[in-house]
């Protein structure tokens, strides 16, 4: 049987290059060389192109190939290849621009496509769709920078250019601390900060802007915080629910990636009931956003009342040896190596 000529891209010019490198080393250690011919693609922190080595040794966190050879087309290195694996976390890699890039090539692609793959980014956004869906969630602000100002947009997108302090005035009245300041278009925690006070308030709404000018301030929810894996195409089946343990107050990129003491609990000790419409949840959210293929859907479980608070949805989660999506899937019965098969006969349908 001829093999298929599988692209494996990684790296790319996010915040994540590091974990999008470590989760591709997990793949690219478990994907199956009797039906693939493996091409590993390394994509550097300033959009160069390179041909990684093969096989991928085991590496630190994040270390980028050493051995590589700069593709001097990527275009044309692309359309020598079969399938298309994108393992690229955050913007440029999950965001919708290489997957039209793929489109454009006429190449089938691992996970989510354009339109879901754009609204999964932009944290802002798929609160605009989960809202539709009818999916709870914690109240929210959001702005975007402009310039020395930013700039307040309410729940009728109707825009005001105001100064910091006017901001933080608007959001005191509608939201109660503590508060979560995320960059709208960033992943892995990055640039996430937790403000008790007005004035962290003020501070990390400036830390976040240096990521994104798009910046989400949520209301925090007392609570559990839980996850659960979907996979599929028209037919999505979700996983078991897993819980995270963050060694942390919240789960930063230092507590997921950094500090040994976080862990995850799989599944979850939780009512089967609670389960049950967690896993439904996670379907119709990645069905709102029109998914395809795979995602991680994150909740919040608050303390006493058992609500269930869709936190967000992530179109490209990692596949680090840690991370939470294939380890739900191995408790659910798929192993790595199946989980991988699955997502590249996703990828043709």
């Amino acid at each position: 049987m001829k093999k298929e000529k599988l692209g494996v891209i990684f790296g790319g010019m996010s915040t994540e290059n590091e974990v999008s490198v470590a989760s591709a080393n997990s793949i690219l250690r478990n994907l199956s060389e009797e039906k693939y011919e493996i091409y590993p693609i390394y994509i550097g922190k300033d959009g160069t192109w390179y041909e990684a080595e093969k096989p991928i040794e085991e590496k630190q966190f994040g270390e980028a190939p050493k051995t590589k050879a700069k593709i001097e087309n990527p275009i044309e290195n692309l359309k020598k290849l079969d399938i298309l694996f994108p393992v690229l976390h955050g913007l440029y890699g999950e965001d919708g621009t290489i997957q039209g890039l793929f489109e454009l090539l006429e190449k089938p692609y691992v996970g989510c496509k354009v339109l879901a793959s754009s609204i999964g980014m932009d944290k802002a956004y798929t609160k605009i769709i989960f809202e539709k869906a009818g999916l709870k969630q914690a109240k929210y602000e959001y702005i975007r920078k402009y310039k020395e100002n930013y700039i307040y947009v309410d729940k009728q997108f109707k825009e005001q250019i105001l100064s910091l302090e006017e901001v933080v005035s608007k959001i005191i009245k509608n939201i109660k601390f503590p508060m979560f300041i995320k960059p709208s278009n960033s992943g892995s925690s990055v640039g996430i900060n937790k403000a008790r006070t007005q004035e962290e308030l003020k501070n990390y709404i400036k830390y976040a802007s240096q990521f994104d000018n798009k910046i989400l301030i949520e209301e925090g929810i007392q609570g559990r915080e839980v996850e659960c894996a979907v996979l599929g195409n028209e037919e999505v089946k979700a996983s078991t629910v897993g819980e995270v343990k963050a060694a942390a107050e919240f789960y930063s990129y230092e507590a997921k990636y950094q500090n040994e003491q976080s862990r995850t609990q799989i599944p979850a000790e939780i009512e089967k009931e609670l389960e049950k419409e967690i896993r439904s949840q996670a379907i119709k959210a990645f069905k709102a956003i029109d998914g395809k293929g795979l995602a991680r859907v994150d909740f919040f479980i608050e303390n006493n009342s058992n609500q269930i608070y869709i936190n967000e949805i992530n179109t490209l989660p990692g596949f680090t040896h840690i991370s939470m999506y294939p380890k739900l899937f191995e408790a659910s019965g798929i192993t790595y190596q199946e989980l991988l098969d699955k997502l590249i006969e996703l990828s043709k349908e």
